[in-house]
């Protein structure tokens, strides 16, 4: 009778040699993964160990083991038997020594190298080169928004996964279907931003900005250029009203006030881009809510559920901080203002916005295009000043093509349209989702759309007319729009003109 627990072919060396890697594998894989649930803090080095280099091993033990129990299984058929099931090693015998010396060195070498090549694979999984051009090639603008962003000295990873095993499982996990898709070709165009899987802000955004200490108010100016003949000079300097977390250092009132430090801020949005917000809660240190809704909607409430009910953090306003898309008028004043593109040139301002608005097939086309439509206009138009600025021109076409390169994709059917940003209310509704004015709790409060709740305006500019004063002045639009301008989001009259070209 048998007496073995399991079956013959299980009982041999190399399935024993493949139980025992696998079993200590797995067992220092469980021994982590408790150091990581109940350690002070997160280390990314101990997750690099515990779900990349170990898991290899533990596959490599399970592979052994299988193995040797088939080729038991032929040995049996063959009608081979053993005399015994391991290996006798005796240490005294010159050859068992050798080949002894030669194994175990053998296996730690493999081990070492294994281990080491495992970790640069994941290293380099991780880097921005594979993120941006090797794997993710279908990423290709929003790497190239990336390097031109304020955060481009911050690796992806630091963003996107940060420390710790949980979130690089998770990454990796969903990247499997991203492989899947560029593999097959599945993926859209443009690629959605994946907001509802990015990890909470404070555990990303806020190990270098730290709320508690944000100050104050900050002075920012602004140039703009109008799209006349004369590509009307304009000019804004404002106070934006920072405010802080923290009021040993000053007032705490402003834009920051929403950053869950002593309040906290909840809405519910119904897209998947969080454009459209009908409902928000308002909770104060003292624990007192206030909720408002928006007019705009019959019964916000039945759209209500804990699942869309988000807390506001960081992304919620700076949704593009290290992939921005910039909107043609905004890229065009912003290198006029650095004398990148010639300001004297006729037209210039509505001429480029107007080429890089174009709907091209590729980019080389939109390249071509832009370079033809400007030069022609010269040609036709001022011909004296085509002769005498022939230079000046073609530097100020590069400089347009240069904006379209790096916001302009149209193999990926990308540009600034797909992904509105929230910071500002220009040329989306941004702040203005919820600060529209339409907003009401039941006892008649309203969020307010009063500019000077954000910025104070103290220098405005246009041409030769000034006004200025330190207190603040009242904005005057620069084209003569009335008042309608006080009425009506920016974003519907600015997003609107610019899909129209």
């Amino acid at each position: 009778m048998n007496s073995k627990r399991f079956p013959r072919v299980f009982y041999n060396p190399v399935t024993f040699a493949g139980l025992a890697i696998a079993a200590v594998s797995f067992g220092l894989i469980l021994f982590l993964i408790i150091l990581e649930i109940f350690g002070p803090e997160q280390k990314p080095y101990m997750g690099i160990i515990a779900f990349v280099v170990l898991p290899g091993f533990l596959i490599i033990g399970i592979a052994t083991l299988i193995a040797g129990a088939i080729v038991e299984h032929f040995r049996i058929r063959a009608g081979k038997t053993r005399k015994s099931v391991l290996p006798i090693i005796n240490l005294n015998i010159k050859q068992h020594r050798n080949i002894f010396i030669y194994f175990a060195t053998g296996i730690l070498l493999f081990l070492f190298f294994s281990a080491f090549g495992t970790y640069k694979a994941y290293e380099y999984t991780d880097s921005d080169e594979f993120c941006g051009t090797i794997c993710h090639k279908v990423m290709s603008p929003e790497f190239t928004a990336y390097q031109t962003s304020p955060h481009a000295r911050v690796g992806c990873v630091n963003c996107h996964i940060g420390s710790g095993a949980e979130w690089y499982v998770r990454s990796k996990v969903s990247g499997l279907y991203q492989v899947y898709s560029v593999l097959f070709n599945k993926y859209s165009k443009p690629i959605p931003t994946p907001i509802e899987n990015l990890r909470p802000a404070q555990e990303t955004c806020e190990k270098c900005h730290w709320p508690n200490k944000f100050y104050r108010q900050k002075e920012v100016e602004k140039t703009y250029f109008l799209s006349d003949e004369n590509n009307s000079k304009w000019s804004l300097i404002l106070l934006m009203k920072i405010g802080g977390g923290n009021e040993e250092t000053g007032v705490t009132k402003g834009i920051h006030w929403h950053m869950n430090i002593a309040n906290e801020i909840s809405y519910l949005a119904i897209d998947n881009e969080r454009q459209v917000i009908p409902w928000v809660k308002s909770k104060s240190a003292d624990g007192n809510e206030v909720i408002y809704k928006s007019d705009e909607f019959k019964d916000p409430d039945s759209l209500l559920n804990q699942k869309n009910i988000r807390k506001m953090d960081c992304i919620d306003c700076h949704n593009r901080p290290a992939h921005i898309y910039n909107p043609p008028s905004r890229s065009v004043n912003n290198f006029m203002a650095a004398n990148l593109i010639d300001a004297e040139l006729p037209y210039i301002k509505s001429l480029a916005v107007k080429a890089l608005e174009v709907q091209y097939s590729s980019s080389k086309v939109a390249l071509d295009s832009i370079k033809i439509f400007i030069s022609d206009f010269y040609k036709l138009n001022y011909p004296n000043i085509y002769s005498s600025k022939r230079k000046t021109i073609d530097h100020s076409i590069a400089a347009i093509q240069k904006i379209f390169s790096r916001n302009y994709f149209p193999e990926m059917n990308v540009n600034w349209k797909y992904f509105p940003e929230n910071t500002g209310h220009t040329y989306s509704p941004g702040c203005f989702r919820c600060h529209d004015g339409k907003h009401f709790s039941e006892d008649g409060k309203v969020i307010s759309k009063d500019c000077t709740v954000c910025h104070t305006i103290v220098e405005e500019k246009i041409n030769d007319s000034n006004q200025i004063s330190l207190t603040g002045i009242d904005y005057k639009h620069p084209v003569d729009v009335d008042k309608s301008w006080r009425n009506i989001l920016c974003s519907n009259c600015h997003t609107k003109k610019l899909k129209n070209l």
